[in-house]
């Protein structure tokens, strides 16, 4: 099978192949078609959606004719995937090196020029004072990979994105801001960019650090008198992944010191990759230098995950585990869950544990009961015609108002509220929302939300269809109407 690999490689390029392929499938020619063993389903669907014809191609082009190319799951590859995953959760890892578990002659300031190792980006497992690191205390963190994502209509782009990344080094857009509420992924594609660059590239030096590191190494460098050993540390890596940056939006200093980080990795053609829990046009509190920079890459949102990809990440929780979850329990779960993935595991861990508890198999009455205090909880999901109908209510507009061309004041302003409302009450984009009130643009709706915030924040009195109210006092009556 090697020519077989060689000439699949020809085809989707080394980095894909290296990426997709190589250790995570095995070839087998069965009479007239050829059998690709793969470790899970997300593999499966992935290859076959994805590069089933090269495949196809590369396969026809080496062994001549072939019927067909079928994607299974090869039972020694999901035991090795089940087994890698059970050290991971375990925390079993080989020892540290002499390196690693000799203490420091001396104190390092955060900035020192150390190089992170595989399972230690940006020295982050290390005591920021040198010595032993901080596996010795505890459980190394567990790296999250772009294979195990579930891309869907509310995340896919972002997702193709990342992939694109690891896949082209180099070639994508820089900076990729990723943004959206919490527990929708974005850390997940960060991390998996991150390893996925660490395996392709293993000779490049990769920093992977939250903005509250940062800013904590960036102060004590500061106090130290290590400056200059903190910038050689960031600005010459050759790429660096920041998680939460709306953590600098009040420190200026820290902000500016940043700024001057991207500058250093833009002008060397360095990949920046950063999560947000906005987009950098909504934050007020970011320098207009800062945004800028930010604006120049690629900005793409993650929603809360719709009822397909709810499907499909239940599904993908439910075997990673025992006991597993039957797929009746799983479709009833995504069927009544509206929340995040964080709201989708805990749901799953409840199941399990009152399964082990109790002593009953995994069933659909096994899982209501467990989940029956988050099913009360949960929140009805919103449409924007709810949303579109709640304002027209509230403001004694005719229905259709808020979807009409006008743009006095008497339907701006109510429309740039229903806008706010459907950013924070749905998982619709900007361009959805745009395109139901009216037809807009998907800066349109980024501009309405930004606005709406400033309201808020002073309270403004505004003259809103027939009436003349508060801000808050009319976000309040919506979100009443909304609740009925």
């Amino acid at each position: 099978m090697a020519a077989l690999r060689e000439a699949l490689t020809q085809r989707i390029g080394e980095p894909r192949y290296r990426l997709w392929f190589q250790n995570n499938t095995r070839f087998r020619r069965d009479d007239c078609q050829l059998v690709v063993g793969v470790p899970n389903c997300f593999f499966q669907d992935w290859l076959q959606k994805t590069f089933a014809e090269d495949v196809r191609a590369a396969a026809s082009a080496v062994f001549g004719s072939i019927a067909a190319v079928r994607f299974v799951i090869d039972p020694q590859l999901f035991q090795a995937a089940r087994q890698a995953e059970r050290e991971a959760q375990s925390g079993e890892r080989q020892a540290p090196s002499a390196e690693r578990q000799a203490p420091s002659a001396e104190p390092r300031a955060p900035g020192a020029t150390y190089a992170p190792d595989r399972d230690d980006p940006a020295g982050m497992t290390r005591s920021p004072q040198g010595g032993a690191p901080r596996s010795a205390l505890r459980a190394p963190r567990r790296w999250r990979r772009l294979g195990d994502f579930v891309a869907g209509a509310c995340n896919r782009v972002a997702h193709a994105s990342a992939v694109s990344i690891v896949e082209e080094p180099g070639q994508a857009a820089s900076p990729l801001v990723l943004h959206g509420p919490v527990g929708t992924g974005k850390t997940h594609l960060l991390e998996g960019i991150y390893g996925g660059l660490r395996r392709s590239q293993p000779e490049w030096r990769l920093s992977f650090i939250t903005a509250e590191e940062f800013t904590n190494r960036f102060v004590q460098a500061m106090r130290l008198g290590k400056l200059g050993s903190f910038r050689k540390h960031f600005r010459e890596c050759d790429a660096l992944f920041i998680d939460d940056l709306h953590f600098l939006a009040t420190k200026k200093a820290t902000q500016e010191e940043f700024l001057h980080t991207f500058d250093a990795l833009q002008a060397d053609g360095k990949h920046l990759v950063a999560t947000c829990d906005c987009h950098p046009k909504l934050s007020d509190d970011f320098c207009p230098e800062l945004t800028d920079r930010l604006l120049a890459g690629a900005v793409w949102g993650l929603a809360v995950p719709d009822p397909a990809t709810r499907l499909e990440i239940l599904r993908q929780l439910g075997v990673k585990a025992e006991p597993v979850v039957p797929e009746d329990v799983v479709r009833f779960l995504a069927g009544q869950l509206r929340g995040n993935v964080r709201e989708l595991e805990g749901a799953l861990h409840s199941v399990r544990h009152v399964s082990r508890v109790a002593g009953r198999a995994v069933d659909v009455a096994l899982a209501r009961e467990a989940v029956g205090e988050l099913l009360r909880h949960s929140v009805r999901v919103l449409r924007l015609a709810d949303i579109g109908r709640a304002v027209c209510q509230v403001l004694r507009l005719e229905p259709g108002t808020l979807q009409s061309k006008g743009r006095g004041w008497a339907v701006s302003h109510p429309r740039m509220l229903a806008m706010y409302l459907a950013r924070k009450h749905t998982a619709a984009t900007y361009g959805e929302i745009g395109h139901y009130f009216g037809g807009r643009n998907h800066s349109t709706v980024v501009a309405a939300e930004k606005k709406m915030r400033t309201w808020i924040e002073r309270d403004t009195e505004l003259a809103l269809g027939q009436l003349r109210m508060r801000v808050r006092a009319f976000l309040e009556l919506a979100e009443r109407a909304l609740e009925k």
